[in-house]
């Protein structure tokens, strides 16, 4: 199976702050800013999410106890 490359997991991309004048100042419904604002918490939990993916898949992998041999302890002698 291919692993999968960051090409495959692209970084979310933050949407576009609307300017003032993107406002109609009528009291809409929802406003453009409330759309923004939406837009912003669902890419901040997307980037979060994203990054988490990121960091597994940059982590080393732990080794299980099974795959690492038991050590010997050597017997100690008395000086």
């Amino acid at each position: 199976m291919p692993r999968a490359t960051p090409q495959d997991d692209p970084q979310p991309v933050p949407p576009v702050q609307p300017d003032l004048d993107d406002c109609c100042h009528s009291g809409c419904n929802p406003c453009v800013f409330d759309l923004y604002d939406e837009a912003l918490e669902r890419y901040q939990s997307a980037l979060a999410e994203w990054q988490a993916r990121q960091s597994a898949l940059k982590a080393p992998k732990a080794r299980t106890a099974r795959s690492v041999p038991a050590r010997q302890s050597k017997p100690r002698t008395r000086r």
